[in-house]
């Protein structure tokens, strides 16, 4: 990660938030690019355990999660604090393009 250049980034989230009105809105146009573009499942190692990442979600609260699981336990983890493994998944540039937005 950290391949893309500030312009580069800056013009994945305007695609991402065009019509966008808020933070909220912008969020949830970030969150839709992840769904539409994140490689999933992936597999992935957290506190040096391997879990495979199945799904993103956006919570009531506004944070995109990534549910992570291993076996029958699942987590959700918060997007900008999943580990991601090398090479990193197709479409793990949006993750970069919403840490950039995030600040």
């Amino acid at each position: 990660m950290g391949t893309l250049g500030r312009a580069e980034l800056e013009a994945m989230i305007e695609e991402a938030t065009v019509d966008a009105h808020g933070e909220d809105e912008q969020r949830t146009g970030l969150f839709a690019a992840l769904e539409e573009y994140l490689d999933l499942p992936f597999t992935t190692a957290v506190l040096g355990v391997e879990v495979t990442v199945r799904r993103v979600d956006l919570t009531p609260d506004g944070r995109i999660v990534a549910w992570c699981s291993r076996g029958r336990v699942r987590q959700a983890i918060g997007i900008l604090d999943l580990p991601l493994p090398s090479p990193a998944p197709e479409g793990a540039e949006w993750i970069e393009a919403y840490r950039h937005w995030a600040g």
